[in-house]
């Protein structure tokens, strides 16, 4: 008996992927394969935590069997993320398998099964692992009625993003803002090139310059780029603030690694990549500043 389907793949994040690129970074983008259809994300440049945010749709999709199989035993879907090379074909850099949540013509979308929530899927290249992919994905039948019985793409709607879907509301993760600031020691680096973007390479202000070796921290987030360079004066640590802001989910457990690269600068603008470290969890670093309103209240109490 033959069920028709709408997938949606929400593909929101992934993150400690593979360097692919002798930068230490990659230009990583998903392609996601169900049945005999397959879709990519968008290519996010120099980063190893892209945030995608994107939402693909897999129209008529046909599937063969009885309708309490196809709910209870769904079809595999496959991710593969890819670093895209400017020259040649795209190198692969994991794989990682899911099930979707499914939605039969006579179900409410409702809790708790609807909207699905985003999980972490492991990436593995090869037996090794290779990072995690957040996604979450479901496939809806349609009905009689045609895909207008279909719940609703809740928005948002970014204009600048053309053609691309966003992740609807209610499964993307609610933002917080927060400020980065970066403390490097003497011994470490003597100009650091502090970065925490999304779909723009690190860059470096215009400031005082030193030779040696520079420093560059990123990750993946919504909006604009922030950058800072400082020459390391005198002896002891210093102190990098003010880097800019980066809306991060208001779940900690959702937050993207830091990722600290040490370059060399040589002649000519060029940059060797002299080793890199990962922050895995951010959770012991974030500072919440009191809440004035309580501590009123607890005064006058």
């Amino acid at each position: 008996e033959k069920q028709v389907f709408q997938l949606r793949a929400h593909m929101y994040q992934a993150r400690s992927l593979f360097a692919a690129d002798s930068s230490g970074l990659s230009d990583p983008f998903a392609r996601v394969f169900f049945i005999s259809q397959s879709q990519c994300t968008e290519v996010l440049n120099e980063t190893l935590c892209p945030t995608w945010d994107q939402l693909l749709v897999f129209d008529n999709v046909e599937l063969y069997g009885e309708a309490h199989e196809m709910r209870d035993d769904p079809p595999i879907i496959v991710i593969e993320i890819y670093d895209q090379d400017t020259v040649g074909k795209a190198d692969f850099m994991g794989r990682t398998f899911a099930k979707p949540v499914v939605k039969m013509s006579d179900e409410q979308y409702c809790p708790p099964r609807f909207p699905p929530q985003l999980e972490y899927y492991q990436i593995y290249r090869g037996n090794a692992t290779a990072g995690d992919l957040l996604a979450a994905f479901e496939l809806l039948q349609i009905g009689p009625g045609g895909k207008s019985h279909l719940p609703p793409i809740d928005g948002p709607t970014d204009m600048d993003r053309g053609p691309i879907l966003p992740v609807p509301l209610g499964i993307r993760p609610v933002l917080s803002r927060y400020r980065v600031e970066v403390t490097a020691l003497e011994h470490l680096v003597s100009t650091w090139s502090i970065a925490w973007g999304r779909r723009a390479s690190p860059r470096v202000l215009e400031g005082q310059q030193g030779a040696g070796r520079q420093g560059s921290v990123c990750g993946g987030r919504t909006g604009s780029q922030a950058a800072a360079s400082l020459k390391n004066q005198g002896t002891g640590p210093f102190l990098l603030s003010h880097l800019g802001r980066t809306d991060l989910p208001e779940n900690e457990l959702l937050h993207p690694p830091l990722n600290i690269r040490v370059v060399d600068c040589r002649a000519f603008g060029r940059y060797t990549l002299v080793g890199s470290h990962t922050v895995s969890s951010l959770r012991k670093f974030i500072y919440r500043p009191p809440d004035k309103k309580a501590q009123h209240w607890n005064m006058a109490g």
